[in-house]
């Protein structure tokens, strides 16, 4: 009995490689046939059964080995289901690294987290694998160990402690890991994601210990090709990639930022159901500008100011490049934390090229689309009647104020240009306005409209007359007492959405909106944030990307903070 690494990843949890949207139908296995060395009975049992690829590898030949068979690249080995990612020429015969398939026993077998199953290994598989002696007697189900792994977890009292229980199961046992978080993704979600993640991405450096993704620095430029061949999977089919420069509301974290790219595959698996082998978190790490962490002896990342202009954009064009020759035309890449200056540009430049998705831009307008239409169920209209003010103009403002007015435009025929009147933005300098239209960045141009200036978000608030708020600032405590008393005594049910994270930077929280307003009327309809956003990878048009949000907002909601 051989485990491969491209066997299914879960047993009797009711998720496997199949219920992928990222799954493909199997055309054809690599045309080059495969050389498999079993070791002999008396032999070192604990050494690992390699099957190699006779494109780059000659027959192995060694005293002592029982047989040397020849594998039609028809042909499947028991323990392992066929790898069904091979139908895209782009990554035929192209290993990425020196040996194809590594099948692991014995010893080596409890520790590969693709395929240790700990205590649940059965007797037989004990047997067929080398464990005796290995493990206690006892037979532990997964079930079991999920009621003990929670029980541990549970006992932690700081969040950062719980995630770092979580880090060691991934790293440990892979299966148990989305079991559990499977199992019990309300509890936590928090603390493998947001909001625990912001605080690990700060201390990333102290508390790492195993890599679980790609670094791509500046140092590697000119081999990104080759650095991208190191990780032992071949095919990725989900890349989320960073440049740690705007974490969360944290600002830029450099390198540090790993834990985000982590996290969000975690959740892909969990709750979309992709493969972990298929995907791949990546870090491109052109410098910090921060000076706590240039300082730190404990950063791990280098130690320079940010690399920018035609540095940057080639280390970027490289590893796009790269990603595509290695990997295919169909692996999907996810922009994820870049500062706005580049976000925007990325997906201008990528998106008819590559398949792109930024999460700020994108993932967040469909879902918050989807939690305004389900939220004027209760208030009434429909969203040409509402006026729109949005705290802060940057990937995820401006992102979610052009979907709205993308779904009034389609609804009513009216020019967009007249749907954007309808949405009002303020940012660090007060409210967009056509008088400040010289200064402005491209992205936001689209929303200066004729007002006068105005500086104070309550001033604004009084001014513009909205029935809906939206913070995507980054900045904490920015919905003030005076702010939501503004908006409630303006409108009998106000809609506000405080939407920045971690909690720390949230403009304001759900008790807060609730005891200002003296409104005690609340709706909580809930969607997983992640599974839009697995949906939304196989768009490839803002109309496909519209219809999507049209669809999502007619049967759930993000969770809403409505009064």
């Amino acid at each position: 009995m051989i485990s491969l690494h491209k066997s299914c990843f879960l047993n009797n949890t009711g998720i496997s490689g199949s219920s992928s949207p990222f799954s493909y139908k199997l055309k054809k296995l690599p045309p080059a046939s495969l050389k498999v060395a079993a070791l002999g009975p008396n032999r070192d049992r604990n050494n690992s059964v390699v099957i190699e690829n006779s494109n780059t590898l000659k027959e192995i030949r060694e005293e002592g080995t029982s047989s040397v068979a020849d594998v039609n690249s028809n042909s499947t080995v028991t323990g392992g289901d066929r790898d069904v990612y091979y139908d895209d020429a782009a990554t035929e015969d192209q290993l990425v690294t020196p040996w194809s398939i590594s099948v692991a026993s014995g010893y080596s077998l409890l520790r590969d987290p693709h395929h240790n199953k700990g205590l649940a290994f059965t007797e037989k598989e004990r047997d067929a694998h080398y464990l005796r002696g290995l493990l206690p007697p006892t037979v532990i189900s997964q079930e079991l160990q999920v009621k003990k792994m929670m029980r541990s977890i549970r006992q932690y009292q700081v969040p950062l402690q719980k995630y770092m229980a979580m880090m060691d199961l991934q790293e440990t046992n892979e299966r148990l890991f989305y079991k559990l978080l499977i199992d019990n993704v309300e509890e936590l979600l928090p603390v493998v994601y947001t909001p625990t993640v912001g605080e690990a991405c700060q201390k990333y450096g102290s508390i790492f210990r195993r890599p679980q993704g790609l670094f791509i620095s500046l140092k590697e430029k000119g081999k990104i090709h080759e650095v991208l061949r190191n990780w032992p999977q071949k095919n990725i089919q989900v890349i989320v990639v960073t440049d740690g420069e705007r974490i969360l509301g944290l600002g830029d974290l450099g390198c540090q930022g790993m834990g985000i790219p982590i996290g969000k595959l975690s959740l892909y698996t969990a709750l979309g159901g992709v493969r972990p082998s298929a995907c791949l978190p990546v870090t491109i790490d052109v410098g910090t500008n921060n000076e706590q962490l240039l300082n730190d002896e404990f950063y791990i990342g280098l130690r320079q100011r940010r690399a920018t202009g035609q540095e940057y954009a080639e280390l970027m064009h490289e590893f796009m490049t790269a990603v595509k020759q290695t990997y295919g035309e169909k692996v999907l890449i996810q922009f994820e934390d870049f500062a706005n200056h580049n976000a925007f540009d990325l997906l201008a430049k990528y998106g008819t090229t590559h398949l792109v998705f930024n999460d700020d831009i994108q993932g967040t307008a469909s879902v918050v689309l989807a939690g305004l239409v389900a939220a004027l169920k209760v208030v009434g209209g429909t969203l040409a009647d509402h006026r729109f003010l949005f705290l802060g103009a940057g990937e995820a403002g401006t992102g979610i104020a052009e979907l709205i007015a993308l779904e009034i435009s389609k609804q009513t025929n009216m020019p967009l240009d007249e749907a954007r009147k309808k949405i009002w933005l303020v940012d660090s300098k007060g409210l967009i306005v056509k008088s400040r239209i010289d200064s402005l960045q491209h992205f936001k141009k689209p929303w200066a409209h004729d007002h006068e200036p105005i500086k104070k978000l309550v001033d604004a608030v009084n001014g513009i007359k909205p029935t809906v708020l939206i913070g995507t600032s980054g900045v904490g405590r920015t919905f003030t007492k005076e702010v939501v008393e503004s908006m409630a005594a303006l409108n009998d049910k106000p809609i506000i959405f405080s939407l920045s994270n971690p909690t720390s930077q949230s403009e304001c929280t759900a008790e807060e909106a609730y005891t200002w307003s003296q409104v005690i009327q609340s709706c909580s309809l809930v969607v997983p944030f992640l599974l839009v956003e697995v949906h939304l990878t196989l768009l490839n048009t803002r109309e496909d990307f519209l219809c999507l949000g049209r669809q999502i907002m007619h049967t759930s909601s993000l969770a809403l903070v409505w009064v």
